[in-house]
């Protein structure tokens, strides 16, 4: 029997997802080996719905916004807890856009991830306050707002407990963009709730019904379902590789840089951004970018030769071998009056403290913004 054969209106019965064993970055993927076994054994998984049930391995899954809209939709119809992860480190960049429309008449529970990679001696109830303002701003009113670490499993007790104390018996829908850490977060509510913990949501085994989603049976009969991550394009992990992208996600507590900028001096990001200062007084710029980002600093007016001469070996990322088809940097002027953070969407900020002329240049389709500054 051939391959094309083999996979012939096949279905992974955890995920309904059509079985594929061609691209493993793609859905409904199943190794050739695991294929046959799967057929003899009437146990036919997806790689991803393997992984899960039987290592607790939680997999990324993308959709279009299309794709995300229609999933959205579905919700609004139903009964049930949303629960919104976002980055903390790129809150701009991972909030959903009209999520308060289409959560309808159902709570949602926001939760703050990656809350380990911000300096220690910030206070959570400041940022949690902060984020609260900034969700209102976009029309969602949460029931809570929670900081979590998925990655040191931080909170993640007290997660469970307000989404059981929320849910009301209901279904939980764990929604948010790509690459905000969600799967990590799914992990560890999974990890937690097999724990035999009392009055807790507790799960049985794995076996997914819908396409694109995971259902985690509860014990009530309802379910924790896991959505496919929503693709925000203006994010800068689509300008930048794999390996890039490690480099300039923070994998520990970020260590704050001040730098003492006169007027007409530019930072810069790696060569993945840029920062002017125009105009002003003299005065100090925070920095809150990952610690293994090299920023360099020059004369505005020597900004643009400078990056033309060093893209791609002094200024990475990207690498050199990306660096030719880079997408050129666009500029974006704002004018501060009161303490901000300057954002450069996916890749951090810098605090600016007092009035004066700025510019931010970011990769063309990546967002930069102005907003409250978070710490």
């Amino acid at each position: 029997m051939t391959k094309e054969e083999l996979t012939e209106d096949l279905y992974c019965i955890g995920c309904g997802a059509k079985i594929q064993t061609d691209d493993p970055t793609e859905r409904g993927y199943t190794p050739a080996a695991a294929l046959q076994k799967g057929l003899d054994s009437g146990q036919l998984y997806c790689q991803r719905c393997f992984r899960l049930r039987h290592y607790n391995q939680m997999e990324k899954v993308s959709v279009t916004d299309d794709e995300f809209l229609a999933m959205l939709n579905t919700i609004s119809m139903e009964d049930a807890l949303i629960v919104n992860v976002i980055d903390l480190f790129d809150v701009y960049g991972s909030m959903i856009p009209g999520l308060h429309r289409f959560a309808g008449k159902n709570k949602v529970l926001v939760v703050g991830n990656k809350v380990d990679v911000l300096p220690k001696s910030v206070k959570l109830s400041r940022v949690k306050q902060w984020l609260t303002e900034q969700v209102q701003s976009v029309g969602l009113r949460p029931v809570d707002v929670m900081l979590v670490s998925g990655k040191k499993a931080t909170s993640i007790d007290d997660l469970l407990e307000t989404i059981e104390e929320h849910r009301d018996g209901r279904d939980v829908y764990v929604v948010g963009v790509t690459n905000v850490g969600k799967s990590t977060v799914m992990n560890q509510i999974i990890r937690a709730a097999t724990g035999n913990k009392e009055d807790v949501i507790t799960t049985s085994q794995f076996p997914g019904t819908t396409l694109d989603q995971i259902r985690i049976p509860l014990d009530d009969g309802h379910f924790l379902i896991d959505t496919p991550g929503i693709i925000h394009h203006h994010q800068m992990a689509h300008v930048l590789s794999p390996k890039e992208l490690k480099l300039v996600a923070p994998q520990h507590e970020i260590k704050p840089i001040t730098y003492q900028l006169n007027p007409e001096q530019t930072l810069f990001l790696g060569g993945a951004s840029r920062f002017d200062f125009i105009s002003g007084e003299k005065s100090s710029f925070t920095c809150y970018f990952s610690n293994d980002l090299n920023i360099h600093r020059t004369k505005l007016e020597k900004a643009d030769e400078f990056y033309a001469k060093h893209l791609g070996t002094l200024l990475q990322p990207p690498s050199a071998e990306d660096a030719e088809n880079f997408p050129p940097l666009v500029r974006r002027e704002f004018n501060v009056k009161v303490p901000s953070d300057i954002v450069f969407s996916g890749l951090g900020w810098i605090t600016v403290r007092k009035p004066g002329k700025v510019a931010a240049w970011v990769p063309q389709g990546v967002d930069a913004v102005m907003r409250k500054p978070i710490i």
